[in-house]
């Protein structure tokens, strides 16, 4: 169970890097739709987990590869960002977000039965 601070942290985190992937998506990822969908943060606020869902893109692991080979740029402008509110800028880890693909398929197996 995530505490208070975690909460907070990982709201700010979600909100500050959506508004980052919003600006910095346009040049580094040639109109792919970037969605920061949750936030989850270590007990000792170091480690952020980032699920991202991945839209208008053909290969959503070679994004997911070139996000990652950005991570440290992401964090500096976190920083910038949040860096008088947090003690320490957690390390960024990148996870494709599946779930709305999920559903999806649930409802196009639920279609073609009926």
């Amino acid at each position: 169970m995530e505490s208070t601070r975690q909460n907070k942290i990982s709201r700010l985190l979600q909100k500050d890097l959506s508004d980052i992937f919003l600006v910095e998506g346009k040049f580094l990822f040639r109109g792919a739709l970037i969605t920061v969908t949750k936030v989850h943060v270590s007990p000792d606020l170091s480690i952020a987990k980032v699920y991202l869902s991945l839209f208008a893109t053909k290969d959503k692991n070679e994004l997911l590869n070139r996000i990652k080979l950005h991570t440290k740029e992401f964090r500096f402008k976190l920083g910038q960002r949040i860096g008088r509110q947090v003690r320490v800028i957690p390390d960024l880890h990148f996870f494709v977000d599946d779930s709305l693909d999920y559903i999806e398929k649930i409802e196009k197996l639920l279609d073609d039965k009926v």
